[in-house]
């Protein structure tokens, strides 16, 4: 298919450590992690008042842990693994790791985590202190007017709770299996399909698939395929429409540097990057880490947009168009072909 040509020149600064070529990884040599970034002190790294709300709220929490549940601290404590060296706070069970968890190696197994239910329900888990604190009030000035005499208000402010609840979704996915293959990062239509003469985090020419999410789409961002995470990097930025073409280079944004699990060994970059009204990234991914394809690994809160960034060979399949609405996890975005086919 056709698609146009651009060079990337600008990167993120934590990357510039060497980069293993496409054509190096096809003799099977891993690349090297990165660093953690100095800036990156958070899953939310944008901070925010909801998310300022919770961290007082662990603070609260703990303090009663630790006066009134010391029994369940130690058990808690004896079946964690991991290190909890650079955590921002105590690590006393796995709530405290919902903003930190990319600081740490410290974590859980499932039938140790008695929070582990949170994850099933059908609603974002970065995404529930924000539903929360704007849908009470919702509920409650919807069941008020409902009992006036100006009964039909009420509709406006159910309306808004209504979106909220729609906007902080989280259904299950199939995600579908095959060699090679790339499913999306993130729901929405994809607005970009462009040839990279060269992208450093490539090592070689890509092609970069842009994805604009409207705030009626999912906001959950997954794994385009079983990879691990190289590296990280958050940039500050601005708050332009995700539809303009510079907002992927002025808006916030924050980069993660995948390497498939399998050789060659290929890297793969998503850019999560804030919109107008998305203000808040979330990025829970450690560096070291394998994710399973279409595995949840982060959110933008609103309107945004999301990037892949793909190697480019004579094996690659683009299997997406521009204008496509995708699903996250569930679209296939590009296929790369066996050896033998």
């Amino acid at each position: 298919m056709a698609v146009r040509q651009s060079v990337v020149t600008d990167f993120p600064s934590c990357f510039s450590l060497p980069v293993t070529s496409v054509s190096d990884n096809q003799t099977g040599q891993r690349d090297a992690l990165r660093p953690l970034p100095p800036n990156l002190d958070s899953v939310q790294p944008g901070g925010g008042i909801c998310y300022r709300l919770e961290l007082a709220w662990g603070s609260l929490r703990r303090a009663y842990l630790k006066a009134f549940r010391r029994g369940y601290i130690q058990r808690m404590a004896e079946l964690r693994t991991g290190s909890v060296e650079g955590a921002p706070h105590e690590i006393l069970d796995p709530r405290d790791l919902k903003y930190c968890r990319n600081l740490c190696t410290v974590d859980w197994a499932e039938k140790d985590d008695p929070f582990s239910w949170r994850e099933r329900i059908p609603f974002a888990r970065w995404g529930l202190a924000e539903l929360q604190l704007m849908s009470y009030p919702l509920v409650a000035a919807t069941i008020v007017l409902a009992f006036t005499a100006y009964w039909w208000l009420s509709v406006v402010p159910g309306v808004v709770l209504a979106l909220i609840v729609y906007f902080f979704r989280d259904p299950p996915r199939i995600v579908p299996d095959g060699h090679g293959l790339l499913v999306s990062p993130a729901d929405g239509k994809v607005v970009e399909i462009t040839q990279l003469e060269h992208h450093p985090l490539i090592g070689g020419s890509a092609v970069r698939i842009g994805i604009f999410l409207s705030i009626f789409n999912v906001h959950i961002n997954r794994s385009p395929a079983a990879a691990r995470c190289l590296g990280l990097e958050y940039s500050p930025g601005k708050y332009l429409n995700a539809l303009k073409p510079e907002s992927a280079l002025e808006n916030e944004a924050l980069t993660i540097l995948f390497e498939d699990n399998a050789a060659p060994y290929r890297n793969y970059v998503v850019r999560q990057i804030a919109g107008a009204i998305a203000r808040r990234i979330v990025c829970a991914a450690r560096i070291g880490e394998d994710w399973e394809r279409g595995g949840k690994f982060g959110m933008i809160k609103l309107g945004s947009r999301t990037e892949l960034i793909i190697p480019q060979d004579d094996s690659l399949e683009i299997l997406t168009k521009i204008g496509e609405k995708v699903k996250a996890g569930s679209s296939m975005m590009a296929r790369y072909a066996s050896p033998d086919e």
